[in-house]
């Protein structure tokens, strides 16, 4: 098993659509995937607008209706080996909350734009060597992800690695939204699914 946090301001649109839709693409390698907010509602559930988006994208109704909101607090950071940002201002508040984090922690966005310059080969051989342990294989292939940083191309716009926020606004930018998130989901199903083979 191992382990992914996503995590974005309420909890009820971007971090909940992300660990669904990982949930239910890597869950057969073992995944646990949860989110939370930096200022989470209390027990709320996903806007009907990112319900919507996550069955689009393969999601169960009762998996994207079962969500409820809740707030990020220290003892969510502890246990991730991957922790999932929407934007840099969540990933910010990860690192203030728990620095030791700092280097498992990105933007979805940024996981994605790293992970574009490693190698299928990288991941694999990183993964190798860390053994037999799911958790274990996963941190070192997000090890060889953050050893991009500093050397991948940074984006035009620093705004590039975040996923827009589509609370109260229009059905158009959920879409823009999803389109933002979806390929980043890409990556980093690809990477874990290098690490870690299907059970």
């Amino acid at each position: 098993m191992f382990e992914i946090l996503t995590v974005c301001t309420g909890n009820i649109c971007r971090s909940p659509l992300a660990a669904v839709i990982l949930q239910t693409r890597l869950g057969a390698r073992g995944a646990q995937v949860r989110s939370a907010g930096t200022h989470g509602l209390d027990a709320a559930p996903m806007t009907p607008e990112a319900q919507r988006l996550a069955v689009e994208h393969g999601v169960s109704p009762e998996l994207a209706a079962a969500h409820r909101s809740r707030y990020l607090g220290p003892a969510d950071l502890r246990s991730p080996d991957l922790l999932l940002a929407m934007s840099r201002e969540h990933r910010r508040r990860v690192v203030e909350t728990d620095p030791s984090r700092l280097r498992s922690a990105f933007t979805v966005r940024e996981f994605a734009r790293l992970a574009k310059d490693c190698t299928d080969d990288d991941v694999r051989d990183a993964a190798e060597r860390a053994g037999a342990d799911p958790s274990a294989r996963v941190r070192a292939a997000i090890g060889a992800v953050g050893q991009m940083r500093g050397m991948s191309a940074p984006p035009a716009d620093p705004a590039d690695d975040d996923v827009i926020d589509p609370y109260r606004r229009s059905w158009a930018t959920y879409q823009t939204s999803a389109a933002q998130l979806t390929p980043a989901i890409d990556q980093v199903v690809r990477v874990m699914s290098l690490a870690v083979p299907a059970r």
